[in-house]
């Protein structure tokens, strides 16, 4: 059941579009006021949100970005104490949360991060999570945080809860850290279609979690103190649905995307209202993430228009509208090359690089001075 709504800055979406409440909101709300001694709660919330909205959706909640969460489309699934919430997912290879890493090496790493003192790497095609306290020890000695994921992407913690994302089985799985254990408290079933990429955006206190194939944004919250999550809203780009989007990146009050149909997307956050397109030439249409590192665009891109591998490389441009034209320069051979980069991500005073298709070389460390990129090397 969902509780009357108390403070808005946007109201539920119609035909996946924001009505923003600009006029008229203090006279509704003083109606409703004198209505409420009479009138239940639920049906006052679903009048309330009728009258503002002028329709109504089992898909729609409300935008809150501060303050204890009133209104939200559903609650996450609390999974029982007892049950197989960390239990293999797709074959009995995985070794069980807490147990030793069993493999020697990284097949397809997308992802590392860090939360306080742990570090924790997505190990996507051997479909689990290991963390580790150093980057310096061999990889049998990173313990197991789940292998209860089919091709999971990334990781992403507020510091209370962490969130995985279950690609394959288009779910969000949560995780609490009990004693030195990371447990699986929690799950969203059914987030959208092959969920890709899970960022904790402190300025709104909310999860950003990405469906890849059908241009919709899940936003998670939990109240402060408690740990039961909510998705408090979807958000969508109509344009990117059936199109392969590996991630977002979000910059200020912008959010950009780099798309699988030859161009980013750079859009106001709040709204999702769409900015600025920047076309790309073909042979890097097959995008994967866009980094702002000091004065550049970095961007990974995994292959041309049509998914040859040959074109995986790393560039960067002080400006997207000249990328059409050419206007980047080729960065890869800084990491040898040949291989394919995922995601970058900066920890403490350095940046990584995931990287697959070469062993060896899955995940790269490197700082960046006045623009330069130094200190690469091979981390495992």
């Amino acid at each position: 059941m969902r509780e009357k709504h108390k403070k808005h800055k946007y109201d539920s979406r119609c035909n996946s579009r924001y009505v923003i409440i600009k006029s008229g909101f203090n006279v509704l709300k003083t109606v409703v006021s004198k209505l409420s001694a009479a009138v239940p709660s639920l049906l006052l919330s679903a009048a309330f949100t009728a009258a503002l909205c002028g329709c109504s959706s089992p898909f729609e909640a409300t935008v809150q970005t501060s303050g204890p969460i009133t209104d939200y489309i559903r609650a996450s699934e609390p999974v029982p104490e007892n049950g197989s919430g960390n239990a293999p997912a797709t074959s009995g290879e995985t070794a069980p949360a807490g147990a030793s890493n069993p493999y020697p090496d990284l097949s397809v790493p997308t992802w590392l991060t860090k939360v306080e003192d742990t570090y924790f790497l997505v190990d996507c095609y051997h479909n689990q999570v290991i963390y580790h306290d150093n980057l310096e020890d061999p990889l049998s000695s990173w313990k197991v945080m789940t292998g209860d994921i089919d091709k999971g992407h990334t990781l992403a913690s507020d510091g209370e809860v962490y969130l995985i994302d279950d690609t394959e089985q288009n779910r969000v799985l949560i995780f609490e850290k009990q004693a030195d254990a990371y447990i699986h408290t929690q799950t969203f079933q059914e987030i959208g279609n092959r969920p890709h990429y899970i960022i904790y955006h402190a300025p709104t206190d909310t999860f950003y979690a990405w469906s890849s194939m059908s241009g919709e944004m899940y936003l998670f919250r939990h109240n402060p103190g408690d740990t039961r999550m909510y998705l408090t809203e979807i958000r969508r780009i109509d344009s990117l649905d059936q199109v392969y989007v590996r991630s977002f990146t979000i910059i200020g009050d912008e959010i950009y995307f780099v798309s699988g149909n030859a161009s980013i997307i750079r859009a106001d956050l709040d709204t999702f209202e769409i900015l600025e397109t920047y076309p790309v030439p073909d042979q890097m249409a097959g995008m994967i993430q866009l980094t702002r590192i000091q004065d550049y665009f970095y961007i990974t891109v995994s292959t041309d228009i049509t998914g040859n591998q040959d074109h995986a490389t790393i560039l960067r441009t002080r400006d997207l509208s000249t990328l059409a034209e050419g206007g980047y320069e080729d960065i890869y051979e800084n990491f040898i090359g040949g291989g394919t980069p995922y995601y970058i991500t900066q920890l403490d005073n350095a940046y990584y690089l995931t990287e697959h298709r070469l062993p060896g070389h899955s995940l790269w460390r490197f700082c960046v001075e006045d623009n330069q990129i130094t200190e690469v090397e091979a981390v495992y």
